[in-house]
């Protein structure tokens, strides 16, 4: 159970230094999590493989989309490929407020990481190593 622990440890730090960033922000740090993977998706991803690529459920990952949608930062496409699923997409003002709030964030884990100097490769490799056997106990998490 301190692997856990740890893990905890290490995510309430995260969350501590970057949220001041998200005082006064157009998005939570949820919404943040789920708009990065489209910004960053080549070709467009859908509602289940984004719900399965962040380990969320579908209808978390639903509702979340609607609440982003309403607000113009997202819009579904017909997925050419199957007519029965979207393809969801950043609107441009959805980059835009991507493209000014994540810079930061990692910029604010950076600043937290920097102290590890040489130990970073070692501890990235046992980070890896555990999230891949926790994964493989779950029968795998797709990549994105």
């Amino acid at each position: 159970m301190e692997v856990v622990a740890l893990v905890n440890r290490i995510t309430a730090v995260l969350d501590r230094a970057v949220k001041p960033l998200y005082q006064g922000a157009a998005l939570t740090t949820a919404e943040v999590q789920l708009l990065v993977p489209l910004r960053h998706a080549e070709p467009p991803l859908t509602a289940a493989r984004l719900a399965a690529h962040l380990g969320m459920s579908r209808a978390g990952v639903s509702k979340t989309l609607a609440k982003l949608e309403a607000r113009g930062l997202v819009a579904h496409t017909a997925n050419p490929a199957d007519r029965r699923t979207a393809l969801i997409g950043l609107t441009p003002g959805g980059e835009d407020v991507i493209d000014d709030l994540f810079p930061r964030e990692l910029a604010a884990h950076a600043h937290l990481l920097a102290g590890l100097g040489s130990e970073r490769a070692a501890a990235l490799s046992t980070l890896t190593r555990l999230a891949e056997a926790m994964e493989a106990r779950l029968g795998g998490v797709p990549a994105p």
